[in-house]
C-alpha cells in the first residue's frame, strides 16, 4: 500500500497535486502570476472542467476543483474517496514514485481524499513471479495533523490485513492457519487471542463447528480476540463475531461452478473484517473493552462429512435438523454466539458472507443488516454505514419469520425455504442469543470480480472501516 507522511521526504513529488474549492483559493497556487492566471481562467472558461495538468520549470501539476457542496455530508465525503483515487490513477499514469497532496479549499476534504488513494493503491502480488512496480509508492499530505496520520495508515494497515487474509487462497490459509495469522497480529498490535484446537472444541461439545468440520482433514479452530485497555469506558464487552469458513464447496450439497465456488476462499470474509477491526481499535487504542469470537474451518464433501438428514446437538443444547449442508455458516456462527453468553456482552455484532440472498437483494453496493438491538444503537450502526460507504440496508426482523425454521423432528431445522433467506438464516441465528444483537450479511460486497474505485478486485475488507467507526462513537 502507498506510505503516508505529513513531512516532506528526501525524494521531489513528481507530481503535485492541489484541490482548490473557490477562486480565491486559486491565488494561494505556488506558481507564478502568469500561470496563475491562466489556472483561472481555463476553470472560469470552463464550469465543468475535471481538473487541469500543468507544468512549471520542470514540475508537474495537477489542479482539481471541489465541486462538492456541505463537508459534513456523507456524500462529500464518499465524493472525496473518490476523487482521491482518480488522482492516484494519475500518478500511475505518468509513473510517479513521489506524490504531494495540498488541499487549498475544504480542509475537511483531506481526510477523505487521502484515505481513497491509501485503499485504492492496495494489490495482491504475493504469488507473482514478477511483481507489477506499484506508482506512486509515497504521498505526503502536509496539511494531516499527527493524529490524523496515524489514524489514516491505521485503517491502511486493518484493511490490507483483511484483504490479505481474504485474498490467500486455502492451502496457504487453512483454519489453523488463519488462527495462526491472527494470534501473529495481535502480538504485533498488542490485544490477546487465544487459539482453541479440536479437542478443546469436543470438549465444549461445539456441535455445529464440529459437523461442518466433519468432511475436512483439517481440524477446526475457534479463535477468541480480547482487546480490553484500562480506561475501557464499558462494564460490560461489545462483541464481534465473524464466519470463518476458509473455503466452502457446500459439502454434500455440492456448490455448482463456476460461478460459485471459485471464489469460496472468500468465505470468511467475516472473520478478516473481525480481525481487521482489532487491529484498527487497538492501533488507535479506543477505550472500549471488546472481545471477537471466530469459529473457523472449511466445507468439505468428504470423509465422513455431515449429511442433509442429520440432526446436531449445538453447543447450548439446541437440535437442529440439516437440510442443506451449503448452510454452514450460521451452524458454526451458531455456537459462538451462543458461547458469547458467557461474557454479559452490552451488545454483539455478527458478521458473515452468509446468504446469497442478501446478495441479490441488494447487489454488492451495500450490506444487508437486521436484529433485536435497540433502534438507537441500530441508527447509530446505520449513520456509521453512510459515513464509511459501507452502506447498510436494514431488513425486518418480525419474529414471524421464526415459523419457517420448525422442524418436526428437531428443535429447528437450519433453512428456512426460498422466500426471506437471508431473514431466516438472522432468524436462526437469534434463536442462540440472550443479548442485544446485530447480525450483517456481507455476502454481496465482501468479493468482487472488478475494482470499484477503492475496493480493488477480490476480498475487499468490507466491515473493517464500519466497526471501527462505529465503536468510536461508543467509546
Amino acid at each position: 500500500m502507498l506510505q503516508l507522511h505529513n513531512t516532506p521526504q528526501e525524494s521531489h513529488a513528481e507530481l503535485e497535486v492541489y484541490f482548490f474549492d473557490t477562486d480565491r483559493d486559486l491565488g494561494k497556487l505556488p506558481i507564478g502570476r502568469t500561470l496563475r492566471k491562466r489556472v483561472r481562467d481555463f476553470f472560469a472558461a470552463d464550469a465543468e472542467a475535471s481538473s487541469l495538468e500543468i507544468t512549471d520549470e520542470q514540475r508537474r501539476l495537477l489542479i482539481l476543483p471541489a465541486k462538492t457542496a456541505k463537508q459534513t455530508d456523507a456524500s462529500f465525503l464518499e465524493k472525496m474517496r473518490v476523487q482521491g483515487v482518480k488522482i492516484l490513477h494519475r500518478a500511475q499514469a505518468v509513473k510517479a514514485t513521489n506524490l504531494q497532496l495540498i488541499v487549498l479549499g475544504k480542509p475537511a476534504a483531506l481526510f477523505p481524499l487521502c484515505e481513497g488513494m491509501l485503499l485504492g493503491s492496495y494489490r495482491f502480488q504475493k504469488y507473482l513471479s514478477k511483481p507489477q512496480t506499484v506508482y506512486p509508492q509515497n504521498l505526503v499530505a502536509p496539511g494531516l495533523d499527527d493524529a490524523e496520520l496515524a489514524e489514516l495508515n491505521a485503517i491502511g494497515e486493518a484493511v490490507g490485513f483483511s484483504r490479505d487474509l481474504i485474498n490467500e487462497p486455502l492451502l496457504q490459509l487453512t483454519a489453523e492457519k488463519l488462527s495462526e495469522r491472527i494470534k501473529e497480529k495481535g502480538a504485533d498490535c498488542g490485544f490477546q487471542v487465544e487459539v482453541f484446537n479440536k479437542k478443546k472444541i469436543e470438549s465444549l461439545k461445539m456441535g455445529g463447528l464440529l459437523a461442518v468440520n466433519k468432511g475436512s482433514i483439517d481440524p477446526p479452530t475457534f479463535t477468541i480476540l480480547e482487546w480490553k485497555p484500562e480506561n475501557a469506558g464499558n462494564s460490560q464487552p461489545m462483541v464481534l463475531v465473524g464466519k470463518g469458513v476458509v473455503y466452502d464447496t457446500g459439502g454434500l450439497s455440492l456448490k455448482p461452478t463456476p460461478g460459485s465456488m471459485d471464489s469460496m476462499k472468500s468465505d470468511m470474509s467475516g472473520a478478516a473484517a473481525v480481525a481487521g477491526a482489532f487491529v484498527l481499535a487497538s492501533r488507535m487504542q479506543l477505550p472500549i473493552h471488546l472481545i471477537g469470537l471466530i469459529p473457523a474451518t472449511d466445507n468439505r464433501p468428504g470423509g465422513n462429512a455431515y449429511t442433509p438428514g442429520d440432526i446436531i446437538t449445538m453447543f447450548d443444547g439446541t437440535t437442529v435438523e440439516v437440510l442443506n449442508t451449503d448452510a454452514e455458516g450460521r451452524m458454526i456462527l451458531a455456537d459462538a454466539l451462543s458461547y458469547a453468553k458467557k461474557y454479559q456482552p452490552e451488545l454483539v455484532i455478527n458478521l458473515a458472507t452468509l446468504t446469497g440472498a442478501a446478495a441479490v437483494a441488494i447487489g454488492s453496493k451495500g450490506l444487508v443488516g437486521m436484529g433485536n438491538a435497540d433502534k438507537k444503537v441500530m441508527d447509530q450502526l446505520e449513520a456509521s454505514s453512510h459515513r464509511v460507504h459501507e452502506r447498510m440496508a436494514v431488513f425486518p426482523f418480525w419474529d414471524d419469520y421464526k415459523d419457517l425454521l420448525k422442524s418436526p423432528i428437531a428443535d429447528m431445522k437450519n433453512i428456512g425455504g426460498r422466500e426471506a433467506g437471508a431473514i431466516t438464516a438472522g432468524k436462526f441465528l437469534e434463536h442462540f442469543t440472550d443479548y442485544p444483537f446485530i447480525h450483517l450479511d456481507i455476502a454481496g460486497p465482501a468479493f468482487l470480480d472488478a475494482d470499484d474505485q477503492y475496493r480493488k478486485r477480490g476480498g475487499t475488507g468490507v466491515g473493517v472501516r464500519l466497526l471501527y467507526d462505529f465503536l468510536k462513537q461508543q467509546a
